[in-house]
Order: C-alpha cells, then sequence, then structure tokens
C-alpha cells in the first residue's frame, strides 16, 4: 500500500487553518465595531463553521487527476 503524498495528509489542516483565519478576522471586525466581545465570538464561530463547509464543498467539487484515478482504481480492484 502506498503512503498518501505529504500534501494529501495536510490538506485538511489548511482548510482548518484558512477557515480559523477568516473567522478570526471577521471576528476581530465585529468586536472592533461592536465591543461586544461575546457577539464577536458567536460571529467567529459561525464563520468558522460555514467557512469549513463552503471550503469542503469547493474541494469535492474539484476533478482528481491522473494520479488519484489512479489510486481510485486500485482501491476498487482490491475490494477496499
Amino acid at each position: 500500500m502506498v503512503a498518501p503524498a505529504p500534501r494529501d495528509r495536510t490538506k485538511p489542516v489548511e482548510l482548518l487553518g484558512i477557515a480559523l483565519m477568516i473567522s478570526i478576522f471577521v471576528g476581530l471586525v465585529v468586536f472592533m465595531s461592536t465591543r461586544a466581545v461575546v457577539t464577536s465570538v458567536i460571529f467567529m464561530g459561525v464563520i468558522f463553521i460555514v467557512t469549513l463547509v463552503v471550503l469542503a464543498m469547493l474541494s469535492l467539487a474539484t476533478r482528481p487527476n491522473k494520479d488519484e484515478k489512479l489510486d481510485l482504481d486500485e482501491q476498487d480492484r482490491s475490494g477496499h
């Protein structure tokens, strides 16, 4: 069995990091606008979840490249 490439293993961490950065930015903007900590934390949580879902859906929408197709075919033949 072939181990996944480092790029494949870090992809979820990259998506989490991007969602976290966007949510922190929105939380800071809301906090500077309202000076309400609870409101900014609520916005951070909501934006984090929404961003994570959108990024996951966008990553699912991309077509697999040649290597990914080959890997999927190998997995289908091995019965996993």
